[in-house]
Order: C-alpha cells, then sequence, then structure tokens
C-alpha cells in the first residue's frame, strides 16, 4: 500500500461507488463499517500507515457520498408535468400525445422503417425552460422518410408532436433492463413519433459545443462511407467496427460468432487501437526526422482528438488518458507505474460521471488492463519454454483471458473453450496487419482511390480468411460452456486464487529446491541465540522474495514465538501451489454447477409476449423447454422497412435467460404445436443450446420456419420424437404422462394439419408431488375429447386427481378452459401466458370468470411478467412473480 498510495485510493474509491450502487440504508452502513475494518488489517502488519488508511477510508466515504449526491439528482422532472391516460404498460401510465421540442443529442440511427436519437427535451405543451433528456423513435411511413430523418444533425431543434412512454423495466428474472440501461444514462421517458416529414426543424447557427461535436459526428459519417466505398458494405461495416468503433452495419451473425469466440474485444476501440495509432504516429513523425520531445507531444495533442473519432466510448477513453499521462510521464521522465497511470484515469473518468462504473465496457476495459499489468510479468517465466515472441503473445492472450473470463460469464454466460487459441491466432494478424492496414487504406483512399481499392482488396482477402476460420470454430456447440452467473464472492474468490496460484508458481520456477527444504532448527522457549542463525540461514537457503503479506505474516508468528511455523509458511510452496489449484478448481466446478438445488424443482413461466415458453428444472437438475415463443409477423413487409437485426424472441430473449439460467443442456424441448408463437423461438435456441431430445405432435403445416426448425434439428443430430398418449420418467421425482394427442395407429407417418390448436400436445407433469397441467393452445373440441376417452364426460365421479396449477389453453382465450374441463381437474391456480395490450384481448373475460368461479388463482405474464413456481420437496410451491413481487405466495 506504501508503494502504490494511488492504485489503493482508486480502489476505495471503486469500493464506496460499488457498495452505494449495491445497497441501501442500514445494509449499506454496515458494509461500509466491514470496509473500514479492513483497512486495520494493513496497518497491524506493518503494510500501510495510519494516516494512509484514514485517507483510504476517507476516499470509500466521499466515493459513496458522491455516489448518493448523484443518484438523489437522476430524477425526471417530467413527471409532475404530464396528464396521464387510462392505460397501462409495465406498470407505467402512458401519457397522452404531447407537443414537443428540443436539440439533437447524437446521431441519428437509421434501421428500416425507425430511426432514432437522443434528444434534450426543451419544451413540453406549454412547460419551457426543460432540460432532460429523452430516448426519441421515429416511425417512418415513407422510404423518402429514411432521407429527411438522416439529415438530422447534432444541435438541430426538432418540433414535433408524440407521446411519452416509461422504458419497459425486466419482464424476467435475469433479463435485459432496458429502464435501468437508460437510467444510468439518465434518461428517464421515451417519445414515440410517427412520420419524420411533420418534424420541424430549426437549423444549428452560431459556434457552441455542439458545433464541434457536430463536426466531430459528420466526419466520422463521412469516413464510414469512405470506408463503404472501399470495402463494400459487408466488409466494410466489419472494417469501421474496427476503425473508427461503428458497429451499426456490422453483420449480426458475424458480430454473434465473434462473441461466442470471446473475440467482440476486437471491435471495442481500446488499448490496442490507440497503441496501433500511437505506433503509426511515431514510426511517421520518425521518418520526419521529429525530435522525440516533438513526437511526444504532437500524440499527446492527437490522442483526444483519436478517441473523439472513434466514438468515445469508456474503453477508448481509458486508453487515451493513459496514453496522454503515458506519453506525458515518459517526456518528464517521472511516474513510469502504469497502476498508477490506471488509477489516475479511472479516478478522473468516475468523479466526472460515477455512472460509468456500471458501464461493461468500463469495467472490462480497467479490470483487463490491470491484469495485464500485474498478470503477464508473472505468466512470461512460465512460458519460458517459448520463443520469446510467441511467449509474449502467449502471456497477453492468455492473461486477458483469465481476467475477463468472470466478467464475461456474469454478462454473457458462455465462454468458448476455443477462445484462446482464436485470440492467439487471430488479434495478432488483426492488430498487427489489418488495423493498420485499415488505418493506411482509408488515409490512402483519401489521396489515391486507386491505391486505396489496390489496398482494400488485400485487407478483404484477410478479412475473408478471419471470417472462414471463425466460422469454422463455431460449427459445433461441443467447445461452447455454459455457466450461471456468478456471486460478486465468487468472482473476489477467482481473483484472489488466481493471483495466489500464479505468484506461488513462480517463486517455485525460480528455485525449486530451495522451496522444498525446510528448516527444522527453531528455538525451544522465548528468544534464542540461534534466531539470528535460524533466520540467516532460512533467508540464506533460498533466493525466494516471500511476499511482503507472508513476511508480515511470519514475523507476527516469530514475535510470538512460533517459529516453525513462520518457516513452514514462508518454505511450503509446493503444498501451498498444490492447495491453491485444488481450491481454484473446485471454485470453476461449483461455478459451472451452479448453486445446489437440494431437491427443489421449479417451473418458469417466461414472459415472451404473445406467446408461450415455460422453463422445467426437475429436483434433480434436468431441464425441459415447453414451446419457445415466437416473434408474429402480419404480413410481408417492404424492403426498405426491414430492419438490420429485428427482434426475435428465441435470441433475444430465451436464449440469453436460458444461459443465465445456466443451462448447459435440454433435456427435452417440447414443442406443443406448429403456431409461430410458439415455435418461433426454437430456431435459435436449436442453434445455441445443445438439445438431447425435440418431442412435437405429429404433424405439419408445411411453412418454411417449420421445416427449418426440423432440419436445423436434424442437421444437429438431435431425435425428433412424436408425441404419443404415454408417459415418461424424467428422474425419481418428476414424471410426465401426454393426454393429447392421440394415439392414431399412424405413428410413423406425418400428417398434414392447418389448424394446429386442436392437435397441441397436452400432457401432466408430477413432481415432489404436485402436477401441473400444461395445454399448450388445445381448445375445446380437443378438451372434450381428451375427457370423453378417459371415460371422465361419462362418469363424474370418476374424476382424476386434481391439479395444482393448469397453463391455460390458448393464451386464456374463449375456446379454451371450458367448464367441462376446469370441471375435471378443479386447478387450485391457472397462469395465462399472453402479451402487454395484446390485439386478442387474452385473455377473456369468460375464462377470467370461469377460473374465479372454479376458485382458481390467476397469475397473468401481461401483467406480471415472469411467473415462478419452486416445488420444494414436501409440494409446497413458492410462487414470485417479476413485476409484482407482492403476489409472492406458499401454497
Amino acid at each position: 500500500m506504501l508503494q502504490r498510495p494511488l492504485l489503493w485510493f482508486a480502489i476505495c474509491w471503486v469500493a464506496g461507488s460499488s457498495c452505494a450502487a449495491m445497497s441501501a440504508g442500514m445494509q449499506q452502513v454496515m458494509i461500509l463499517g466491514g470496509l473500514a475494518m479492513l483497512l486495520v488489517i494493513p496497518v497491524l502488519f506493518g503494510q500501510s500507515s495510519v494516516i494512509l488508511s484514514g485517507i483510504l477510508l476517507l476516499s470509500i466515504v466521499l466515493s459513496a457520498a458522491s455516489w448518493e449526491w448523484n443518484d438523489s439528482r437522476n430524477i425526471s422532472g417530467l413527471d409532475p408535468l404530464l396528464t396521464y391516460s387510462a392505460s397501462e404498460e409495465d406498470g407505467a401510465l402512458i401519457p397522452a400525445s404531447a407537443s414537443l421540442s428540443g436539440k439533437v443529442l447524437t446521431p441519428v440511427e437509421i434501421d428500416g422503417d425507425r430511426a432514432r436519437f437522443t434528444l434534450r427535451l426543451e419544451r413540453l405543451d406549454t412547460h419551457t425552460s426543460l432540460q432532460e433528456k429523452v430516448s426519441v423513435q421515429v416511425k417512418l411511413v415513407s422510404e423518402e422518410e429514411q432521407d429527411i430523418a438522416a439529415s438530422w444533425r447534432r444541435g438541430d431543434s426538432l418540433s414535433f408532436t408524440g407521446s411519452l412512454e416509461k422504458p419497459g423495466a425486466a419482464r424476467n428474472f435475469g433479463g435485459f433492463d432496458y429502464r435501468q440501461y437508460l437510467y444510468y444514462q439518465e434518461i428517464h421517458w421515451i417519445v414515440k413519433a410517427e412520420g419524420a416529414a411533420a418534424f420541424d426543424v430549426q437549423l444549428l447557427s452560431g459556434w457552441s459545443l455542439d458545433w464541434v461535436l457536430r463536426g466531430n459526428n459528420e466526419i466520422r459519417a463521412y469516413l464510414g462511407q469512405h470506408i463503404d466505398s472501399l470495402f463494400g458494405s459487408f466488409h466494410g461495416g466489419y472494417m469501421k467496427g474496427l476503425i473508427i468503433g461503428e458497429r451499426g452495419d456490422l453483420d449480426p451473425d458475424t458480430f454473434a460468432e465473434f462473441s461466442r469466440l470471446g473475440l467482440t474485444h476486437i471491435l471495442a476501440i481500446s488499448g490496442m487501437h490507440v497503441a496501433v495509432f500511437a505506433g503509426c504516429l511515431l514510426f511517421l513523425f520518425s521518418r520526419l526526422s521529429m525530435t522525440r520531445e516533438a513526437s511526444l507531444n504532437a500524440i499527446i495533442l492527437a490522442l483526444p482528438l483519436y478517441v473523439l473519432l472513434t466514438g468515445a466510448s469508456p474503453s477508448v477513453v481509458r486508453a487515451g488518458m493513459m496514453g496522454m499521462i503515458g506519453f506525458y510521464a515518459a517526456r518528464k521522465k517521472i511516474l513510469k507505474d502504469g497502476l498508477h497511470i490506471l488509477s489516475a484515469a479511472a479516478l478522473i473518468m468516475l468523479w466526472y460521471n460515477p455512472y460509468f462504473l456500471m458501464n461493461i465496457s468500463f469495467q472490462l476495459s480497467f479490470l483487463v488492463t490491470a491484469g495485464l499489468i500485474l498478470f503477464v510479468p508473472r505468466l512470461m517465466p512460465l512460458l519460458s519454454w517459448l520463443p520469446k515472441w510467441l511467449a509474449g503473445a502467449a502471456a497477453v492472450t492468455t492473461a486477458a483471458q483469465l481476467i475477463s473470463f468472470p466478467l464475461t460469464i456474469y454478462y454473457f454466460n458462455q465462454f468458448s473453450l476455443l477462445s484462446l487459441p482464436a485470440n492467439l491466432l487471430l488479434v495478432p494478424v488483426i492488430s498487427l496487419v489489418v488495423l493498420p492496414a485499415g488505418m493506411i487504406c482509408v488515409l490512402l483512399g483519401l489521396l489515391w482511390s486507386r491505391g486505396g481499392e489496390w489496398l482494400a482488396s488485400w485487407i478483404k482477402l484477410l478479412n475473408g480468411i478471419t471470417f472462414k476460420i471463425v466460422e469454422a470454430l463455431n460449427e459445433s456447440l461441443l467447445f461452447q460452456t455454459i455457466w450461471p452467473s456468478p456471486t460478486l464472492g465468487w468472482i473476489m474468490a477467482y481473483y484472489v486464487l488466481l493471483f495466489l496460484l500464479l505468484q506461488l508458481a513462480n517463486k517455485l520456477k525460480k528455485n525449486p529446491r530451495s522451496l522444498l527444504q525446510q528448516d527444522e532448527t527453531v528455538p525451544l522457549a522465548g528468544i534464542s541465540p540461534r534466531y539470528e542463525a535460524v533466520e540467516a540461514k532460512a533467508s540464506g537457503s533460498s533466493s525466494w522474495a516471500v511476499h511482503p503479506i507472508i513476511q508480515s505474516v511470519a514475523m507476527v508468528l516469530r514475535r510470538r514465538g512460533w517459529y516453525r511455523l513462520a518457516l513452514t509458511l514462508e518454505a511450503a510452496a509446493v503444498p501451498a501451489l498444490l492447495s491453491v489449484s485444488a481450491a481454484w478448481l473446485v471454485l470453476l466446478y461449483c461455478g459451472y454447477q451452479g448453486p445446489s438445488q437440494q431437491g427443489v424443482g421449479m417451473v418458469r413461466f417466461l414472459d415472451v409476449g404473445q406467446g408461450d415458453c415455460m422453463l422445467i428444472r426437475t429436483p434433480q437438475g434436468k431441464y425441459i423447454l415447453v414451446d419457445g415463443g415466437g416473434t408474429i409477423s402480419f404480413g410481408q413487409k417492404e424492403t426498405w422497412k426491414i430492419r438490420k437485426d429485428p427482434f426475435e424472441v428465441g435470441s433475444k430473449v430465451v436464449v440469453p435467460l436460458l444461459k443465465k439460467e445456466g443451462v448447459q443442456a435440454l433435456d427435452m424441448v417440447i414443442l406443443t404445436h406448429n403456431d409461430q408463437d410458439h415455435a418461433g423461438g426454437l430456431q435459435a435456441v436449436l442453434e445455441n443450446i445443445p438439445v438431447k431430445s425435440f418431442w412435437f405432435n405429429g404433424t405439419f403445416s408445411h411453412s418454411p420456419n417449420e421445416a427449418a426448425l426440423l432440419g436445423t434439428a436434424v442437421a444437429r443430430g438431435i431425435p425428433i420424437l412424436k408425441v404419443r398418449d404415454t408417459e415418461v420418467q424424467l428422474d425419481r421425482d418428476t414424471r410426465i404422462q401426454f393426454l393429447n394427442p392421440a394415439a392414431d395407429g399412424m405413428e410413423e407417418k406425418l400428417k398434414q394439419v392447418k389448424d394446429q390448436n386442436h392437435h397441441s400436445v397436452v400432457f401432466v407433469m408430477d413432481m415432489n408431488g404436485a402436477r401441473f397441467l400444461f395445454t399448450g393452445d388445445a381448445d375445446e373440441a380437443a378438451e372434450l375429447a381428451m375427457l370423453d376417452r378417459e371415460g371422465w364426460l361419462q362418469d363424474d365421479s370418476n374424476k382424476p386427481v386434481k391439479v395444482d396449477v393448469l397453463k391455460a389453453g390458448h393464451h386464456g382465450s374463449k375456446t379454451s378452459t371450458s367448464s367441462a374441463w376446469l370441471s375435471a381437474w378443479m386447478p387450485r391456480a391457472a397462469v395465462v401466458s399472453a402479451g402487454v395490450n395484446n390485439r386478442y384481448n387474452h385473455p377473456h373475460p369468460d375464462v377470467v370468470s370461469r377460473l374465479a368461479q372454479f376458485q382458481a388463482a390467476l397469475y397473468r405474464t401481461d401483467q406480471q411478467g415472469e411467473i415462478q413456481m419452486r416445488i420444494k420437496r414436501d409440494g409446497a410451491i413458492h410462487v414470485r412473480t417479476r413485476l409484482a413481487p407482492e403476489d409472492s405466495s406458499v401454497w
């Protein structure tokens, strides 16, 4: 601590802000008190002075206070000004249409028939002098309006009519929270408008900061168009992400493949890009015979321009600030400690905006940079058997992978076992060849178009090879591991054990013989004349420089007379290395497996809008997915309206939730029937999650989506099974009994059925003594047919055992969940899966009335979001809902 006070000041500042962000009230006070007590420990062991610990404590308190003060000011000034209508969405009232005006703050993003940008709202109806950021979404009504919206620039004043809505909160446990995402950007409202032609535009006039930033945006847009002209649209989207940090035109499938291999950091402007930029400038300045001091001054002045030109994301701001501080220190020949430079950059950014702390880019950028500074020197000796050039690349790549791993699985819940070789193979080529060549190509193309096109052709050839390698590495799901999001305690334990592991391995590498020796000569009592001899022998027998903390602990032990224990602590590197390695591996195993379920089952009724999707986890850890939701498309869109990466329930909702849950494989996927709102999301599931068996109703409808889904199952080698009225024992506590469709004597043949609802798969699941009835979209005729087959209609006294939970058929449509069906099953609770403000008005009032008549508790995804039911060993069901936690109950 005494050697790097600024580093510890920054660490304490981050700790205080994190405490304030994640806790409140008495819990926050207790955590801050615990942090304060931890600062006493280094004082006791002589690693810190009382004054320094006091300063660090002040850092924790001030950062927590700064966060709270900033958070208290992050409120909307619009709430008391709005008149609300009676409709509701996400539990938030939607105001009626209003007249608005304000200034554009960001470039306008055009995606099909939608334009998006951030506006500084200055007027709302008669209320003026407002200064509040809002997110604006404009529905374009004609292709010509794309050019109109694209002409709006930063600083332009817009007047228009629109409606305001609260951003949607996460509707599923573990789902993306758009409201919180905008909150950290100090945006509290979304404005929706229709028709760009109806906007009244007043162009920016006069010099201002907006004028400077507007000019930067226009330069970025011009460079983007220039890159497109050199490389074409496909390669241009990739090169724009690589050179200027503009990823809006990057092909979504390409980005997904890079993401699965942990290569997206290549497309995030960061230290690598800044280093290449600075290196190119240094080479150029040396050719121009500039002095060292003049070259460094020029680079310091050029870095802020490069940061602005590449979008000023947190990662590039961090890299740019570190570069400026580092080059200034190099010019003055002072402050050569990289951790001090990193700490200074972090403190400046957090003082400017505490919410940077919640940004994934900020977290990864600073953590990986600190990891490279700390771990690369410790990895290099362990890789000394490699050629020097390869050892350096391997050490940097391995350190980056090890450091980023916890955050990667926390946010993205996946890690490819091929990530390390992919980074080792591709990052040097991209960073040392493609990136600098791309920068030169852009500059050359501005001066000599033919020369730029010629160089671009060679770069496209390299890119093509890169894309083929990435595609080949992603072909199989075998190397793709899925991890549940770890806890903060797990992450901290991971880093501590990793540091100890590398530290011990390094010491053992330096002097293996001396570390295996241990001095057995210790004083019998008190301080002996032999104490100094023992100390001299212990220190002389080994060239191992004991870690200061271990040395301090050993000194305390000696003062208490525990000499043998002190020497053992200092010398026993091999047992310590084995113990730490074992602990680290156990930690990884526990993190991969997730927390123990202790015989508790789970049924999650996911909110996928107007569709069905249920995830079942058995007490023994098996997973069953029933339907996958699906985005319904009404009619064929015109070409200009099609978006680059349209919202799709499977890829945007279902797959991320499965990964967040830590589902490494689905034991069963049950498709109740082939309607888009049930089957559409399963395409993404089969492409991203290993599936052991696929069950369906044995019919087909000749839809292209159905053919693609079954084709994917065949290509993945997934067994496709036709449901029959039979039982499946999943584990000792879980059994499924299929009721529909019935065996028709043609089990091996498929029949074409246009109306799929009647043939929906219906089944009863028994788990820990609790019973669930899943009905798909089965209509009343199917319900009566099932009751008739079992003889329950003819003999009213021979009713089946009651079910605890009924998944209401067809989203609560009046054509399902008949009185006869309810009378036969007598459910204690019913779940309706329906979309918010859906066009069908599901659930129908008649169904709601019938359920109330049978005294069944009603849960609705349109009102409560995800409905989660935990089934205890004794069959008790614990219910909680995402949007209405007060509805949690036990029955």
